[in-house]
């Protein structure tokens, strides 16, 4: 159910275009977001058990995932990713200037459907596992870490990825080690962790002074 939702908003996202009205579609995307989860917030106060159900929405329990559910989970990542890989660079044109890529006579929509239903997939699988915060940490944080120190995509995906392992171990050690929220601490490890590079990163970075 919660996968035929996603197709639906990801239909929704690429035909709904914010551009020409000079909005961002990560704002309309936000928006969206913040507005469904507030809906779910008040449907659950309804419902028995409200916390725990609250709590499993937001930050998971991600030590008690099975195997099983592990296996299937990186093979549904290894298929996405290989689809991504395919077709990287027409999602690269689309995101870099859309615009010249519909001149081209592109269907720079449907495009947009085939990515936010691929990432829709990764959503709806991770949630249940990882929880909302912790699966949003992982899509944001990582890849802002990457910005920091370069400008170009294959060294932004490497430094995110060493990253994400790193923090992701330290986190689940701070976890067991001071008895607290797995997914929390997480994503808590992460922000601080995201400091840390950002104080960092003047000591390493050396822009150009302009002549």
């Amino acid at each position: 159910m919660s996968l035929g939702f996603t197709l639906i908003g990801a239909f929704i996202f690429a035909m709904v275009k914010g551009h020409e009205a000079n909005i961002p579609q990560e704002a309309i995307i936000g928006i969206t977001y913040a507005v469904a989860s507030a809906a779910v917030i008040l449907t659950l106060s309804k419902a028995s058990g409200e916390a725990e159900h609250l709590q499993n929405m937001l930050v998971g329990n991600i030590l008690s995932v099975q195997w099983p559910e592990v296996a299937l989970t990186a093979a549904i990542y290894l298929a996405i990713g290989i689809f991504h890989y395919i077709f990287r660079k027409r999602f690269l044109e689309i995101s870099l200037d859309a615009k010249a890529v519909a001149a081209r006579g592109i269907s720079v929509r449907f495009w947009d459907f085939l990515f936010y239903a691929s990432f829709g997939f990764v959503v709806t699988r991770s949630v249940a596992i990882a929880g909302v915060l912790l699966l949003f940490c992982y899509l944001i944080v990582p890849s802002v870490g990457g910005m920091l120190f370069s400008d170009k995509i294959g060294p932004r995906l490497a430094i995110g990825w060493v990253m994400g392992t790193i923090v992701s171990m330290l986190g689940m050690y701070f976890s067991v080690q001071f008895d607290l929220p797995t997914g929390a601490t997480i994503v808590c490890t992460f922000g601080a962790a995201l400091i840390l590079m950002a104080l960092v990163r003047p000591m390493i970075v050396r822009r150009p002074v302009p002549a």
